[in-house]
């Protein structure tokens, strides 16, 4: 989002989250219009995934209604996501449909299991570059998947699935498609500066597809991808063998989703509450995912994940409560029980046009001034992060700018490490170290010192440093054991407490201060046996 890169103004977008009349209207129009953007993204995902449309839309319903119930952001749109269908096509094309549903039962398993362990909060992680990458590729991944329709839909089969698409649009059907498309964004430019009364996307909407029906326009409708026609999902138990067989197919899918779901989760739950002010929520979001798929792989449902694009939508139209994210859910159900006929002659031009909308409001423009004056290393994540999203997908694009961002954060920290060296009247010499001794700065805190040279009492002051790590104690008896070996006394100063009990080696003489730190290091050691593991 623009907002995110610039420094955001919120105060018009927060609102007034007081529930009178007109607040419910609100959120109630924001969840048709949300509604009426998902069946097409649904059908799309249940095709790529090699499933029937109404698993898709089953999905959409079932994960959209629980995470705006029990979910730990108002405003957000969870459903059916392209992310997940990828990885789910192998599974259905190897071993079925039952399978995947295993999978997402197991996928939900997992997902609780993560926020009771309270392990969202490490998304805190994430820094603010790749999360720039992040909403950028998101924006160019959403604005490519719109593509798909400006080709001739193929129809459907008895079964409700699309045949595959045939060649691009061309001639006067592309001229209309695109200018259907034109007049949908237009629309949704143009409708905040008459009123705020009506959500801009569904008047685009409302305004286009009443234009295409009256004049009989020829161009693509939702209908034309496959029907939206069923009943209320049913309750079925995955008809799959409880072997352990079953378990190792479906585990490493069910890992993968979970991952997927929950990282593609958590950076919508932040970028939402950018918009809407609200912090916090990560672990409740995780238990709530997690619920909604285990749910929907019990009632035929393909599973799924936030939708920033479908949230977006939500928060731009007023949507600010659980209501809205409700109402989009029952509104999906409404359309597959009663209105399938009526929501299939809406022009897919229409919803091309809101999704494009999305893709502007999306994309963090002003990250191309920002990557001139960042330093060099988080101007790389953002473009790195950015291709992967769109190469792989959102979850291995994440996991890559984090490692990046962590291997420069810690050849930065390494480069620090350096020592003021002066002696004393008394003829001890001094080193007073600066910069944090980890891993990383380990080989350069070594370098600092000279035993051969140095005088028979040496004090090394940790002041201004901190010992951080296991390498970092190690180092510290490396250089301990050079100046034993030399018959010469070495002096610490200034280490927290446990450094005192951690640090052994024969010949240190431990300088307690009033002032020592009181940090604890990241390990645990034993001084009888000398191992060294994960501790504290």
């Amino acid at each position: 989002m623009a907002a995110l890169a610039a420094g955001p103004n919120l105060s018009s977008l927060k609102g007034d989250t007081s529930f009178d009349i007109g607040r419910v209207r609100i959120e109630l129009l924001a969840g048709l219009t949300v509604a009426l953007a998902l069946v097409p993204e649904a059908v799309a995902f249940a095709f790529v995934a090699g499933v029937h449309p109404l698993v898709g839309l089953y999905a959409a319903f079932i994960v959209g209604l629980i995470t705006a119930v029990f979910g730990g952001r108002p405003g957000m749109i969870s459903g059916a996501t392209g992310a997940l269908a990828v990885v789910m096509v192998s599974l259905v094309a190897t071993h079925g449909v039952e399978y995947l549903f295993a999978a997402v039962v197991l996928m939900g398993i997992i997902q609780i299991a993560a926020g009771v362990l309270r392990l969202g909060k490490f998304i805190r992680l994430v820094p603010h570059p790749v999360m720039l990458g992040f909403v950028n590729g998101l924006a160019i991944v959403i604005f490519l998947a719109q593509l798909s329709q400006f080709q001739v839909p193929g129809s459907a089969d008895h079964a409700g699935h699309g045949l595959a698409q045939g060649e691009w649009l061309t001639g006067w059907p592309l001229v209309t498609m695109l200018a259907l498309v034109a007049a949908t964004m237009a629309i949704i430019w143009v409708m905040p500066r008459i009123t705020s009364a009506f959500p801009a996307p569904l008047a685009g909407i409302a305004i286009v597809a009443v234009a295409v029906i009256a004049f009989q326009i020829d161009v693509p409708r939702v209908g034309d991808m496959a029907s939206i026609e069923g009943g209320l999902p049913a309750f079925h138990i995955p008809a799959v063998p409880l072997t352990l067989e079953t378990l190792e197919i479906i585990l490493p899918y069910a890992l993968i989703l979970a991952a997927i779901g929950l990282i593609e989760s958590l950076l919508t739950l932040n970028l939402v509450g950018e918009i809407t002010g609200k912090r916090g929520g990560a672990s409740r979001e995780c238990i709530a995912q997690g619920a909604a798929n285990t749910v929907t792989g019990v009632f035929g449902g393909m599973g799924g994940c936030a939708m920033i694009g479908q949230s977006m939508i939500n928060v731009k139209s007023g949507g600010r409560t659980r209501l809205s994210g409700i109402s989009s859910a029952l509104f999906l159900l409404a359309f597959i029980l009663f209105a399938a006929p009526l929501i299939e002659q809406i022009p897919l031009a229409a919803l091309v046009g809101v999704m494009f909308m999305v893709v502007i409001g999306t994309f963090a423009w002003n990250s191309f001034k920002i990557m001139r004056k960042v330093p060099l290393t988080d101007a790389i994540v953002i473009v790195l992060v950015t291709v992967v999203t769109v190469a792989y997908d959102l979850a291995t694009a994440v996991v890559v700018g984090v490692i990046v961002s962590a291997l420069a954060y810690a050849w930065n920290n390494a480069t620090r490490i350096h020592a003021e060296r002066y002696d004393t009247p008394e003829g001890a010499r001094v080193y007073k170290v600066r910069g944090p001794l980890f891993f990383g700065s380990s080989d350069g805190f070594g370098e600092l010192f000279d035993p051969e040279n140095d005088p028979a009492l040496v004090i090394v002051d940790f002041a201004e440093s901190r010992v951080v790590d296991q390498s970092a104690l190690s180092a510290i008896e490396t250089v301990a054991g050079k100046y034993e070996a030399a018959g010469k006394t070495l002096q610490l100063r200034h280490l927290s407490r446990d450094c005192h009990q951690l640090l052994t080696k024969a010949g240190q003489l431990m300088i307690d201060s009033d002032d020592d730190p009181d940090y604890q290091i990241a390990a645990d050691y034993s001084v009888k046996t000398g191992v060294l593991g994960a501790g504290h």
